[in-house]
């Protein structure tokens, strides 16, 4: 729920690092990293490695300052509920779980992307305990890593408009947003939410 604090214990802080150490292994963020070294977004892996920590775990405020409750890893992979309605929540993962334990009711589908294997982008109006989000969109059957890479691609190179790519040899676009109301560091903004754009 937007609106009520969110408190970062010293454990939630170790699982965050210990994420982020697991998904620097892996080849598609080496990947990112090679690509965002060799434009000169940033000199090294740690400047890298910190400045996604903060971009996407840096806490903020959803509900006018009234609370620091929300960051863009929460908005994207977990989801929030704000004025009655579910916003954000892009990820298969997550919706898998929920579903499995009856917490989500599945509503019907919008969009099925042209991809005949994985990932595929799927676009779907469920409930969440109630709360209706009426088009939601993510990638299916997409490593966390792999969400992590493409949004944070399209957030650094394209923030705050489309960012189109080829997803096996099709077209994908990514909508980026980034949080205009606060800045950590020299002027970056953390990101408010990054999704498949879907017709």
């Amino acid at each position: 729920m937007t609106g009520q604090e969110e408190a970062v214990t010293r454990t939630e802080g170790q699982e965050v690092q210990a994420f982020l150490d697991e998904i620097f292994k892996t080849a598609v963020m080496e990947k990112l990293n090679q690509f965002f070294l060799s434009k000169g977004f940033y000199s090294s892996e740690s400047d890298f490695k910190a400045d996604l920590k903060e971009m996407w775990f840096g806490l903020y405020s959803r509900s006018k300052g009234a609370a620091m409750d929300s960051s863009g890893f929460e908005h994207v992979f977990h989801g929030e509920v704000k004025s009655g309605k579910v916003s954000g929540f892009h990820n298969w993962v997550h919706y898998y779980e929920l579903e499995k334990s009856g917490q989500i009711n599945y509503l019907s589908y919008s969009y099925d992307g042209p991809w005949t294997s994985y990932p595929d982008i799927m676009a779907f109006q469920y409930r969440w305990t109630g709360y209706l989000k009426s088009v939601g969109s993510f990638f299916i059957g997409s490593s966390p890593e792999f969400d992590i890479a493409v949004y944070t691609l399209c957030y650094k190179t394209r923030p705050d408009r489309l960012c189109t790519l080829s997803l096996g040899g099709k077209s994908a676009q990514i909508q980026t947003y980034s949080w205009t109301n606060s800045e950590y560091g020299a002027g970056q903004h953390y990101l408010a939410s990054s999704y498949p754009n879907t017709p």
